[in-house]
Parts: structure tokens; sequence; C-alpha cells
């Protein structure tokens, strides 16, 4: 478990390059500058930066298989995470990053060109507006409750697709509320940043009622 920001850094190291270290290291004050204009987390967070939001979301690099293929889709983005932290660490991965509010994706495009991210492209619409194409990986972070989640994201996923949604305290109970199909395609995956986190890991197409 990461205690604090010195091991939060060092878990980021060990699954991004020196050049991908040095975009986030970069990244964190341009962060802190905009949430200052917009309240993009929370202030208490920012103390701890590398571990509430950078390895927070690098953490999910170890529930994908190797193998995967496709973008990954990342719902809600908001202020980048987990969907723009993942492209400034690994620009070997395809992102969509998918936000509706004005302001958030603004701030979204001006880092991405800001990194020159070729590998990310941000979707400035709600989710319902956006093309249907399949992906390999979707994620979301306090994007909506597993069942709406699910509902509106089921058309973008396949056979293969791998579904990373860090929940919180609230992923146990909102898995075991969802039918029998659903509980046996997720599992969950304690948070390594948080000891009373979990991830939802999944694999497949949801079926729906």
């Amino acid at each position: 478990m990461i205690e604090n920001e010195e091991q939060a850094r060092a878990f980021c190291a060990e699954r991004c390059d020196e050049k991908a270290m040095e975009r986030l290291e970069r990244f964190i004050p341009l962060l802190a500058s905009e949430n200052q204009q917009q309240n993009l987390v929370s202030k208490p967070s920012l103390e701890k930066v590398w571990m509430r939001h950078i390895a927070d979301s690098l953490q999910l690099l170890d529930h994908v298989p190797r193998e995967t293929a496709g973008p990954w889709l990342d719902l809600g983005t908001g202020a980048g995470f987990p969907g723009l932290a993942l492209a400034l660490a690994r620009p070997d991965l395809r992102l969509i990053l998918v936000e509706s509010r004005k302001r958030r994706v603004e701030w979204l495009e001006r880092v991405a060109a800001e990194f020159g991210l070729r590998n990310c492209r941000v979707a400035g619409s709600r989710l319902e507006s956006v093309e249907t194409c399949e992906v390999g990986v979707i994620t979301a972070r306090a994007f909506a409750p597993l069942g709406k989640l699910l509902e509106l994201s089921a058309r973008f996923s396949t056979r293969s697709t791998t579904w990373l949604l860090p929940k919180g305290r609230s992923g146990a109970i909102e898995l075991s509320e969802q039918p029998g199909a659903i509980r046996e395609m997720f599992h969950v995956e304690q948070s390594a940043t948080d000891p009373s986190a979990g991830i939802l890991v999944g694999k497949g197409r949801p079926h729906l009622r």
C-alpha cells in the first residue's frame, strides 16, 4: 500500500520511463495553477498529488493484459484522471478522453497541446453523443453509478474489452446490486493508494436487461 508521496512517485517511476516522469512533473504545477481558475480537484488533494491522482491513475496499468488491443476510452476525464495522466505516462497508448464540461474540455485540450500528446483525443461532448467504436479498455473515475455507467458505455465494448472502474468504498456494494451476469463479469481489486477503496475489474461486453 502506498503511504506517502515518495512511495507514490517511486510507484509511478516503475511504470513509465524518465521522459514520462518529466512530463508528469511538469504537469503538476499546471494542474495546481488551473485549479485556482476552476475547481478541478480538491485543494487538500494537491498536497498529495502523486498519491491521490498520479499513482491512483497509473495503478490501472497493472490490471491490463499485455495483448490488449484498441484504444482506451476514459469516461468523464474531468481534471485529467485517469486518462490524461495515462496519456502523459504512456505515449504508446491511444486514449479517447470523454468530457462534456466546456472549461474542462478546454483544459484537457490545452494540456494535450502543451505536451504534444498525439496519442489522446478529447471528445468534448456527453457520452451519449460520442460515435460508437470498439475499444480495448474502458476506464472511469467518479463518472456514474455502475448500472448507469454500463448502460451508457456497453456499446463501446467487445468480448475482449477490459473494464477498470475505481469506485472508492462503494465498489463492492454497487457490484452486489447488479444482475448475476454483471456480478460474474467483474471482481474487486484493492486500490494501491487507498486502503478503503477498490477497483472494479471486468472483461467482456455486459448483458443488460
